[in-house]
């Protein structure tokens, strides 16, 4: 039973901009340190040092867990994602639609590009795929007790206790083929180098400041924010994400979209089916919305499709001249998730962490000045 923490803090969202800790450091933005410099040097060193007072090891860590390790392993194994395989039509909806219904999770080990010792290889063979899966999870599941982290192993939240489970593409980016993410054109590179996180909360994306959560489109990018929920009329499709309780409404009656002045951080989006696949387009993102340096050109299209009774296949293109060379594709399978499959996000963690991240990036911005000055 996949075991699931429920946040009991409801309703003490704590300001962080009526505490000041948007105020800027005494030095000009044009000298401001730089992302490298906002990092400690001497992290290495601290975790040496606490792995040496540990009274615990990642083996020891992973022994605790051993038993819940190997039936993760073994439901996941009993799954593999086979993009060759024929696909199965699932179930329908009492008006005919195919039934996309349910809680879904957008979770995986897979990376996001290609890593170049695979370059040429856009699938494993499916003993492979499994035999990546298990190092992923062994690792992910020998935690460094010398390491501050959220504990996600001991409230059930690791990615390895979810329904993941293998998968034989080596990226999830199918298109270009070579598995990589197309070069940034000279504006997206620029707005990406912008970007960078720094010592202010505007730098901080929209995430950390929980304004909106995982997407769209839904690329995973930390541990266990990929839950969803899909519900369906005959007229719309809605999709709620567990990350930040976003709710995207989908029409599907073919109604226009919302003129181009209007944005939105989730954008706007539009539905309708193609076969067994329901196809959302989606444009009108807000300017300031942060997606790997896009600022609000981004054209995104949308595939969901039903391919067995507990996967769903999401295809997501995204389209922007004005920060990408070329269009790019993902691909990823979400498994079905038992209900109830989310829980309240009240975004606790960025409201009190923001304040000691701000803190300690513009002590490290210090350190830098002062150690500029003394050159």
């Amino acid at each position: 039973m996949q075991i699931r923490y429920t946040r009991l803090l409801t309703g003490l969202t704590v300001s962080v901009m009526a505490i000041g800790v948007t105020a800027a450091p005494s030095f000009a933005q044009s000298e401001s340190a730089p992302p490298s410099a906002l990092v400690n040097q001497r992290s290495q060193d601290t975790l040496e040092a606490a792995r040496a007072a540990s009274p615990q090891t990642s083996e020891s860590t992973f022994a605790y867990f051993e038993t819940e390790v190997q039936e993760s392993l073994a439901n996941a194994l009993e799954s593999v994602w086979d993009p060759e395989r024929p696909r199965e039509n699932g179930p329908r909806t009492s008006w005919g639609d195919p039934d996309l219904s349910g809680y879904w999770l957008s979770v995986t080990y897979t990376p996001l590009e290609r890593p170049d010792e695979l370059a040429g290889s856009p699938l494993y063979t499916p003993q492979e795929s499994i035999e990546a899966h298990q190092r992923r999870v062994l690792r992910d599941a020998s935690v460094d007790p010398a390491t501050v982290h959220y504990d996600w192993t001991e409230f059930g939240m690791d990615n390895w206790q979810s329904p993941i489970r293998p998968n034989r593409r080596t990226a999830l980016i199918v298109d270009p083929p070579d598995g990589k993410m197309p070069a940034y054109t000279t504006e997206g590179e620029a707005r990406r180098q912008a970007q960078l996180r720094g010592y202010t909360i505007e730098t901080r994306d929209t995430y950390e400041r929980c304004i909106i959560g995982a997407g769209p489109p839904r690329i995973p990018f930390v541990q266990q924010i990929g839950e969803s929920q899909m519900i369906q009329t005959p007229d719309h499709v809605i999709l709620i994400t567990q990350a930040s309780s976003d709710v995207r409404v989908i029409p599907l009656d073919g109604r226009p979209s919302v003129p181009e002045n209007i944005q939105n951080w989730l954008g706007a989006s539009r539905g309708h089916w193609e076969g067994e696949t329901l196809v959302v387009e989606t444009t009108n993102f807000h300017d300031k919305r942060r997606f790997r340096a896009t600022a609000g050109d981004l054209h995104l299209m949308e595939r969901f499709t039903r391919v067995a009774n507990d996967t769903l296949l999401y295809e997501a293109t995204l389209t922007d001249p004005t920060t990408w060379v070329a269009p790019w594709t993902v691909e990823i399978p979400w498994p079905m998730m038992e209900p109830p499959g989310l829980w309240e996000f009240a975004c606790h963690e960025q409201n009190y962490g923001i304040i000691n991240v701000m803190s300690g990036a513009r002590v490290r911005a210090a350190e830098y000045q002062e150690e500029e000055t003394e050159r």
